[in-house]
């Protein structure tokens, strides 16, 4: 036998195995007839409340109390926080927007609010200003404090760091509003 035989036989046996097998896993699946409609998964969100009043153990975060935390950080190691938002926000007043909306005053605006950029329907239709109470929760887990947003970001879970960052977006407006009590 030759090598071209050699070849046309292994290819013949490669090919068999390939139908039986091939065979045998599109049966399986049409067998299940489970169609995901989603792809992929979901992961937990953990629950979220308000974080400035309060400490919230039901948020699976240990969340100390946020505003005790703010009267001691400083905006400067707020700005090192910042850092992991720029690849999406910018921070300049009258800066563009980016992935994100620009951040220049977002404390005490309204949600969903920054002039030429294009929301997700959940965050056109949450409503409201963003107060302490409302951008705390968002930033520790967006995905669970508005649903269906566009924000793909897992959150800040350390209270430290969320205290910081929550100090100098206050510095990001030309009237700061007032600390959380």
């Amino acid at each position: 036998m030759d090598g071209h035989e050699f070849n046309k036989i292994a290819a013949a046996v490669l090919s068999a195995l390939l139908v039986i097998f091939g065979s045998a896993t599109a049966i399986e699946i049409w067998k299940s007839g489970a169609k995901s409609k989603v792809v992929g998964y979901t992961l937990p969100a953990p629950k979220v409340a308000s974080l400035v009043d309060t400490a919230q153990p039901d948020t699976g975060l240990a969340m100390p109390k946020i505003a005790e935390r703010m009267a001691t950080a400083t905006a400067d190691a707020g700005a090192a926080v910042f850092k992991k938002c720029t690849s999406c926000h910018t921070p300049d007043k009258g800066g563009k927007n980016g992935i994100g909306p620009n951040l220049w005053g977002v404390v005490g605006r309204k949600v969903g609010g920054t002039e030429g950029f294009n929301y997700s329907n959940a965050m056109k239709a949450k409503g409201g200003e963003w107060t302490w109470d409302s951008l705390i929760p968002y930033i520790v887990a967006p995905a669970a404090a508005i649903p269906g947003n566009k924000m793909a970001f897992a959150g800040i879970k350390d209270a430290g760091e969320l205290a910081e960052l929550m100090v100098y977006l206050r510095t990001l407006s030309d009237t700061p509003s007032a600390m959380p009590k």
